[in-house]
Order: C-alpha cells, then sequence, then structure tokens
C-alpha cells in the first residue's frame, strides 16, 4: 500500500509539534512516506501579503502538492492547523485529486478544550466527519465525538508516545521527589501549592514566586529536558485550584492524553494524576503511578508506600518507556486503523 504522511509547517503548536514530529518520525519508520506541503501558517499576520499569501496557498499549493501523490491509498493529517480557510482547502483537495482513505491524528479537540460554542463545534465535528477513519486520543474522547454525532471509524491512540534520545532513568531509590515540567503561565495552581515533599518545576512563563519546597530550574528544549527529570514522580494537573482540576484546561484532562504523561513516562518516571483525567485509568490499572483527587493527597500517598512499592512502579513504568521510545502507541493504532479501512 502507498500510504502517506501530510505534513505542514504550523509554529502556532510551539510544544505541540514536538508530538507531531514524534508522530512522523514512527510512521516513516513504519513505511509511511512524508508529504511535505511547502506553506507556513502565520495567523496573527493580517497583513494584505499574507492574505493573498494564503489565497495562493489554498488555491494553488495545496491542490498541486496533493497532485503528487495520486497513487495514495491512505493519506494521514494530523489535526488541528491552526488556519481554517486552508482546513477548509487541504481535506477537499485530498478528496478531489486522489482516492485515497483520509486518516485524521488527532492532536487537540479544540470544542472541547477551548470553544465550545455551538457554530465553532459543528465546523470541527464537519472536518471530522470528513475522514475516513479517526485515531482518538482514548475512549472517552471517542465517546464524546460519537455524542457529536461523528460518524466515521474511530480508532484509540490509548497514549501519545514520545521519541526521547535521553538515557532512561532507571534509578529506583525512593525520596518522594516529584516533578512538573509545562507552560507554567497556566498553571495556575502552582503559587498556591506548598509541598511537604520537594517539588521541581521546569518550563517557561514561571510566576515570581513559589513555595519554600517548590524549586524552578528553568526551560529546557522538549527533547533536553528528559536527561533533567531525575525525580520519582511527574505530576499531571491543571487549572487554579489545588483541591480539583478546574477551568478549561482542568476540564479537557477529562478527556485529552496529556503530552507530558508521555515526557514523564518516557523518561521513567512513574505519574501523579487527577483521578478524573482520562488517562487515570491507564496509569492505575499498569501501576505506573497513582492518582488522586486533590493535592493535599501526594503527601500520605507518598508516605504510605514503600520502597519495594515504588520500584514495582518503577520496573513497570520502564516497561512502559520502551514502548512510547520505540512509536509503539501509534504504530499499533495506526495499523488497526488500516486494517479496518482494508475490511470495509
Amino acid at each position: 500500500m502507498n500510504n502517506y504522511l501530510v505534513n505542514i509547517d504550523d509554529p502556532v503548536l510551539n510544544g505541540g509539534q514536538k508530538a507531531k514530529n514524534d508522530i512522523t518520525r514512527f510512521l516513516t519508520e513504519d513505511g509511511f512516506k512524508e508529504l511535505n506541503i511547502p506553506i507556513v501558517i502565520h495567523p496573527e499576520d493580517k497583513s494584505l501579503e499574507a492574505q493573498i499569501r494564503k489565497f495562493k496557498d489554498g488555491l494553488i499549493t495545496i491542490p498541486k502538492a496533493i497532485k503528487k501523490i495520486k497513487d495514495a491509498d491512505n493519506i494521514v493529517f494530523q489535526y488541528p492547523i491552526y488556519s481554517t480557510f486552508i482546513m477548509n482547502k487541504l481535506i477537499p483537495a485530498i478528496k478531489k485529486n486522489t482516492h485515497a482513505n483520509l486518516i485524521i491524528v488527532i492532536h487537540d479537540v479544540e470544542s472541547i478544550r477551548m470553544f465550545q460554542d455551538g457554530g465553532y463545534q459543528q465546523d470541527e465535528m464537519n472536518i471530522m466527519n470528513a475522514a475516513d477513519l479517526i485515531i482518538s486520543h482514548n475512549q472517552f474522547m471517542t465517546d464524546w465525538l460519537k455524542q457529536q454525532h461523528v460518524n466515521a471509524k474511530i480508532v484509540n491512540l490509548n497514549l501519545f508516545d514520545y521519541y526521547n534520545p535521553q538515557q532512561l532513568n532507571t534509578n529506583n531509590s525512593f525520596d518522594k521527589s516529584v516533578v512538573f515540567a509545562g507552560n507554567l503561565a497556566k498553571s495556575e495552581f502552582l503559587p498556591k501549592f506548598n509541598p511537604d515533599f520537594p517539588l521541581t518545576l521546569f518550563g517557561p512563563n514561571p510566576a515570581e514566586q513559589y513555595q519554600p519546597n517548590v524549586n524552578y530550574q528553568g526551560s529546557l528544549d522538549p527533547d533536553e529536558l528528559p536527561a533533567h527529570l531525575t525525580q520519582n514522580f511527574g505530576l499531571v494537573w491543571d487549572g487554579t485550584s489545588t483541591t480539583t482540576c478546574d477551568g478549561t484546561y482542568g476540564h479537557y484532562l477529562k478527556y485529552n492524553n496529556p503530552h507530558k504523561t508521555s515526557l514523564y513516562l518516557s523518561s521513567g518516571l512513574p505519574v501523579i494524576i487527577w483521578k478524573e483525567a482520562a488517562l487515570a485509568q491507564f496509569i492505575t490499572e499498569n501501576n505506573v503511578g497513582f492518582a488522586i483527587a486533590s493535592l493535599d493527597e501526594i503527601n500520605d500517598q507518598l508516605n504510605q508506600m514503600t520502597t519495594e512499592d515504588y520500584q514495582t512502579m518503577k520496573q513497570n513504568t520502564i516497561a512502559v518507556a520502551e514502548k512510547l521510545r520505540s512509536g509503539y502507541f501509534i504504530k499499533t493504532a495506526m495499523h488497526t486503523a488500516l486494517k479496518e479501512l482494508k475490511e470495509n
């Protein structure tokens, strides 16, 4: 089969580009061919020149590129890109100029994450329904999509893989240390959090001040950061509160696979996660961390944990890390997707 992966340069993604690049890496290892469409999206540029360039890209550049892969059996597109205009030109170009199945790999569903008004949601669901098959984060996201009348076939990814060139942390020593990595500007709970255990922070946009046991260590490149993750656990939490995950980002945890979860696990760190998060079930069932209702529960959980308990968790995490580093989850989901499309 001729399988292609469409790539468009989207600077808006920032750290999110790491997840897309990793999927590209792992699928090309699996025989997919890349189609790099030579356009760059700059949604903040409202100049006349930018508008003309966008129309040229949509009407000429995209169809010209797609026509080069008329032999495609399956085309993978990683969603979203942050230009509705380009999106609305790309998918019709694929449908018009090829006979390929369109597979959408979801990175974010903006109707859940940011824009919950009916108009935006309907447009986004129309894009989903243009696919022959969707690779969704997990069953919670899949159920939500089906509730919004998405009729495309759906396969669950279960966990984002993570290309991690750093040495895997196999240290079993238990000192109750925790790390949090991410965009600290949206992690409004952190300045309020006063842990009884050492908490290390990595990421851009730190607050002016944190509590005494919280140690900010700067912002590092995604491929370099794992070398500095030497703590016992990685924390997955979002919102403004220390007692629950609230607000837009907290709500999104109920449906998405946070990329930081894969960062931690691929580095050999078990995970502490909100018990209502979509990934809480994976973490607890595979014994690669534990789930909490409130950040206040972490200290008790750590105090009750034995060294042997932690070492078991650590070994389970190392097994998952090796899968993440090899692209196991996207390759497995894609094999399932291609089989379903071939059978129908």
